[in-house]
């Protein structure tokens, strides 16, 4: 009898877990080990190994015994192109299950995961195959005596150690490898210890379509010991993390005795205006669901609104009932959507803030507690009169809580400067039907990313941060290039010869 996606994907997360090294599945040399919950029935799914030295010693060894062999390194483009393009099919065929996964996982709710994450997945793969044909350098005048060609040429970094996160761990994961492959490098993947199940189940996809062994290896484990070993490691070119700020700062600092290439997309605390000319059929669920999409467990999450005067009383309200209406639950019931957070811990450390919140004088509009049920759920949470010095508005939250500030004057410079007052500088978010506000806050704004009248991601363009969001870009021609070093050429040769 043919098994459903979701009975696949609940089977394939009771399996017992080891290490993908080498092309083989392999059982950790360490002992310690880790249980995998289920956040909306604190479930224990399974547990999965730390792995040590010796794990990370053995898979760094595999990459790079990968790269610098000749069934990857001399492989056509195109080859290196259709084996992208053939794993992204696989995912598509796959993707009921794999959204399962990621669902049981880690929370998301599943229509969101399977229409959103998991079909974004497969796009990334794709647009990184693209690039697979189009990545060179460029010729240059040369004005030194005699005649030269001059020209530059971009080539695989070399060994890449991919740390990704818990929030959306299957199409991060994809994004990272995927343009780490078509720049011609091999991978080291350490997927997130709250939610590692999907990418392993990418590992089998990676395994079926027929990559030299080595070329992507996965380590299970924990950022303490795993990851740092990883970003330290004497053998690994690169490391692209994402992740918390303060995680980025330890990874960078791991990397420093090597002085590896470093991607890093951090935290952040995105600011949203919504100006009087805005459309507010289409604002108010676009900042609503810009914090509680994916229990405001985002990286770009827009968590400090500001609102014009003349609209807000409307804005508040109808974010409020937004909130109010969303369905809270485990992500595989239907009509769920709004899941728990990753942990225990993370619920705690969302409740503090909330808490903290109310005694620093902000205003509950709605949400705030903690439902009386199994799972690490928080109700969506509206705050109003919340000022500056607010630890809810200066501190990235994580988690499915908004600061709701007014504003009265249209100018821009004090606009912006509000803005900008946080270490971050991620995203931020434009509601309006004015192009000169528009472009002049634009301008002003220090952020990697701004949206107008919208929100999502899209890997044709570049996504990473200002300030303390981290170093660097991925997605677009810029996420595969940070995967190559630029060599420069001069030719000289002899005319009329």
């Amino acid at each position: 009898m043919t098994k459903t996606p979701i009975a696949a994907a609940k089977e394939f997360v009771r399996a017992s877990v080891r290490h993908f090294i080498d092309g083989e599945w392999r059982k950790s040399h360490s002992d310690e080990t880790i249980d995998i919950i289920n956040p909306a029935t604190e479930e224990t799914l399974t547990t999965i190994s730390v792995g040590g030295k010796d794990d990370i010693d053995a898979a760094v060894a595999a990459a790079r015994k990968a790269f610098e062999g000749p069934k990857w390194r001399d492989m056509p483009a195109a080859e290196r192109e259709r084996l992208l393009l053939v794993l992204a099919d696989k995912i598509e065929a796959n993707l009921d299950e794999i959204a399962a996964i990621e669902t049981i996982d880690m929370g998301m709710p599943y229509m969101a995961s399977k229409f959103g994450a998991i079909k974004a997945a497969v796009s990334a793969v794709r647009y990184n195959a693209g690039w697979v044909r189009r990545i060179g350098g460029e010729t240059a005048p040369v004005s030194a005596p005699g005649e030269w060609h001059g020209y530059t040429t971009r080539e695989p970094v070399g060994v890449a150690a991919l740390i990704v996160p818990w929030n959306a761990p299957f199409v991060m994961t994809c994004g990272k490898m995927s343009a780490a492959l078509a720049a011609g490098c091999t991978v080291v993947i350490k997927p997130a210890e709250l939610a590692p199940l999907s990418t392993l189940r990418l590992a089998e996809l990676v395994a079926e379509t027929g990559f030299p062994p080595g070329v992507v290896n996965v380590i299970t484990g924990d950022g303490a010991t795993t990851g740092s070993l990883l970003a330290k490691h004497n053998d690994v070119d690169k490391v692209s993390f994402t992740g918390s700020t303060a995680t980025g700062k330890m990874i960078l600092q791991d990397s420093i005795a090597g002085l590896k290439r470093v991607s890093l997309e951090l935290g952040g605390k995105s600011p949203v205006f919504i100006f009087p000319d805005a459309d507010l059929s289409k604002s108010i669920p676009g900042a609503a669901m810009g914090i509680f999409a994916n229990s405001g467990q985002v990286c770009a999450a827009g968590s400090r609104l500001y609102v014009h005067d003349a609209v807000y009383d409307q804005v508040i309200a109808g974010i409020a009932a937004f909130a109010e209406k969303m369905t809270l639950g485990d992500g595989l019931d239907d009509g769920v959507n709004l899941g728990p957070l990753i942990s225990e811990k993370q619920r705690v450390r969302v409740m503090n803030f909330i808490e903290t919140g109310k005694s620093q004088g902000a205003k509950l509009i709605t949400g705030g507690a903690k439902p009386d049920r199994k799972g690490f759920f928080v109700e969506p949470t509206v705050f109003a009169n919340v000022t500056p010095s607010m630890s809810i508005f200066r501190e990235e939250i994580f988690g499915p809580v908004l600061s709701v500030m007014r504003f009265k004057d249209e100018n821009i410079d004090e606009l912006a400067t509000y803005a900008n007052d946080t270490p971050y500088g991620l995203s931020a978010y434009l509601w309006t039907g004015n192009l000169n506000t528009a472009h002049s806050m634009i301008k002003r704004i220090k952020s990697g990313s701004v949206k107008v009248n919208g929100a999502g991601m899209e890997f044709t363009l570049p996504f990473g941060g200002y300030k303390q969001s981290g170093i660097g870009r991925e997605n677009g021609r810029f996420g595969v290039e940070a995967f190559t070093e630029v060599k420069a050429v001069m030719l000289g040769y002899t005319s009329g010869a």
